[in-house]
């Protein structure tokens, strides 16, 4: 077989990459179309810009990416946002959002990944999630007073975050995660940037108002379940009650 493997772990690799990359000039074109072309009074767009520079994504892609959310360039984004709800195994609650382009194509794969070997179920749900202004940041001083942070800028809650719960948080810093009213987001945001944090996400989101108690075997179940609907290239954000 000689090193054949090594040409399929590259293989692998590249289409992963490429689907990674595509979801980011999605991001970009939805925080643009939200937000306006301007990073710097677009929060959420400031954010996967600087996402999609560190996963070596050009800049020409990236100002096509912001004139076509933005409506400024030659194409015009037509986009629809639509939100799944349901259930992976063991009831936990989800909520699946998705930007695409085809909804008569997105919603039946989606209702056949939530059906798949009869693991989770589509049904009503948002009652069980309070929907938010989420604002993930970390500050290079690893004895930051994130308490005293979100007082000052305008969150309403706020929790310690590290990397393993957010992969851009790198480690020995402080992470946090501002849960802010959704017509705050961006001067939440604004604060933590001109005092000293790095603002990894910036977006509206939802918070479960409960968690499942789940085995460590039945967690994994549901991150595999969970895992399978992130795949989908319309999946924009997958929210779930699990720890």
């Amino acid at each position: 077989m000689g090193r054949q493997w090594l040409h399929a772990k590259r293989l692998v690799n590249n289409l992963k990459k490429g689907k990674t990359n595509a979801k980011l000039v999605r991001e970009i074109m939805v925080a643009a179309k939200m937000g306006g072309a301007d990073p710097a009074g677009n929060a959420r767009l400031f954010t996967a810009v600087e996402k999609a520079r560190k996963e070596s994504v050009s800049r020409d892609v990236i100002e096509r990416a912001i004139k076509k959310g933005s409506g400024t360039g030659d194409d015009k984004l037509i986009m629809e946002h639509v939100v799944f709800e349901g259930y992976a195994p063991y009831k936990v609650p989800v909520i699946v959002e998705c930007m695409t382009e085809n909804v008569n194509r997105t919603a039946p794969d989606i209702r056949v990944l939530f059906k798949k070997g009869q693991l989770g179920t589509t049904g009503s749900n948002k009652f069980l999630f309070d929907h938010v202004g989420l604002v993930e940041a970390h500050h290079p001083a690893a004895d930051t007073d994130i308490e005293a942070a979100a007082i000052e800028a305008g969150a309403n809650e706020v929790e310690p975050l590290d990397s393993v719960q957010n992969d851009d948080i790198p480690a020995d810093v402080t992470g946090a995660r501002f849960i802010t009213d959704r017509t705050a987001i961006h001067s939440v945001s604004q604060w933590l940037s001109k005092n000293g944090w790095t603002v990894v996400t910036s977006e509206m989101g939802y918070v479960p108002k409960s968690f499942p108690e789940l085995t460590d075997a039945q967690r994994a179940e549901v991150g595999e379940f969970l895992h399978d609907l992130d795949e989908h290239d319309d999946v924009h954000r997958v929210w779930a009650a699990l720890k």
